[in-house]
């Protein structure tokens, strides 16, 4: 066989394994949408309440929330990490923002800059324990759960932070246009994120790193670096999502996003991240947030126990890492 042979059987090869992976991609979000759909519908028949303006717009605000903070743990899987933190980071996060206007008058935006910062900050924290103390992604982001937490509690005293003003609520109940503020920004974050994974060299460092980490590393990526800026980002992310999750109650809980990390992981798994690295896609995790919001609104109108909420979203994870499973044996056997 020619070379001129050989190199273009290399590239038939590589273009017939983009394709496949673009049709896995496809699959999963098509399945993702479909059930989106059929939920959505089976909602609208079951409670006369759920295609209210009010209950829509809750829907709306409640989806940011889970999207932003998703997007961040897509990122993260997409490494063959995990972040088990996100819950407790976001109640800090929110907490410290609350504080912040309550007892320093800082405006709404510097109070959103520093919550974001609280999360970029634990997420730098998160970053270095893996990257630099070698400790692994699950063990290293259990314990800042653990330590986000107790941090929560200590600053507050177990106590919610009220007293704020009108103005706090903007990021949570403001709408432009009839539109909720938080979706609007969720759209932004979402195209941001969307960019930067697909255009850029960070994101496909990002997918490197988590297809083959030593494989990348010795094709001189910085994989220290990058890793931790993709944990960083992440933790802004999540700052920004626990702001917006105290505007919307116009408080700051400690108790907020406990299991948080369960439904972001899996509206990014459903959206088609695997947790096996290397793969997802904003667009799928965006619909697997929306799903997953309906699920906990749906339970609501129809008086589900909070206890089933967690049974339901368990199943779904299993149904959605199964899939994926799946996936990767089909694509496997076709190499």
């Amino acid at each position: 066989m020619s070379t001129v042979e050989a190199t273009a059987g290399k590239q038939s090869g590589e273009l017939s394994d983009w394709l496949r992976e673009r049709l896995s991609h496809a699959v999963s979000e098509f399945t993702a949408a479909t059930a989106l759909v059929v939920l959505f519908i089976a909602l609208s028949v079951a409670s006369p309440y759920f295609l209210t303006a009010d209950n829509l717009f809750n829907i709306g605000a409640q989806t940011a929330v889970i999207a932003i903070i998703a997007a961040a743990q897509t990122m993260v899987i997409i490494t063959k990490g995990i972040d088990l933190s996100v819950g407790s980071v976001a109640a800090l996060a929110g907490v410290v923002g609350a504080m912040v206007v309550r007892d320093l008058g800082f405006p709404l935006w510097a109070a959103t800059a520093v919550a974001i910062g609280v999360g970029a900050l634990a997420g730098l924290v998160n970053g270095l324990l893996i990257t630099v103390a070698r400790i692994p992604p699950f063990i290293a982001t259990l314990g800042s759960m653990s330590v986000g937490r107790g941090l929560v509690f200590i600053i507050t005293g177990a106590v919610g932070v009220y007293g704020l003003p009108r103005s706090f609520q903007l990021l949570g109940n403001g709408e432009i246009i009839g539109i909720p503020f938080a979706v609007v920004i969720t759209a932004l974050v979402a195209v941001g994120v969307a960019f930067l994974l697909s255009q850029t060299r960070f994101g496909q460092y990002t997918y490197a790193m988590g297809s083959n980490l030593e494989a990348a590393r010795r094709s001189g990526i910085r994989v220290g670096r990058y890793l931790t800026g993709v944990y960083v980002l992440a933790g802004v992310l999540v700052g920004l999502g626990g702001m917006i999750a105290a505007s919307r109650v116009n408080s700051g809980q400690p108790n907020y996003g406990i299991s948080l990390e369960l439904d972001v992981i899996a509206a990014a798994v459903i959206g088609g991240a695997s947790l096996f690295g290397g793969q997802g896609r904003i667009v799928g995790t965006i619909i697997g947030a929306f799903l997953i919001a309906l699920v906990r609104n749906g339970a609501v109108l129809l008086d589900i126990s909070i206890h089933y909420q967690q049974v339901i979203v368990g199943l779904i994870i299993w149904a959605a890492v199964y899939f994926d499973q799946y996936r990767r044996r089909r694509l496997e056997s076709r190499g």
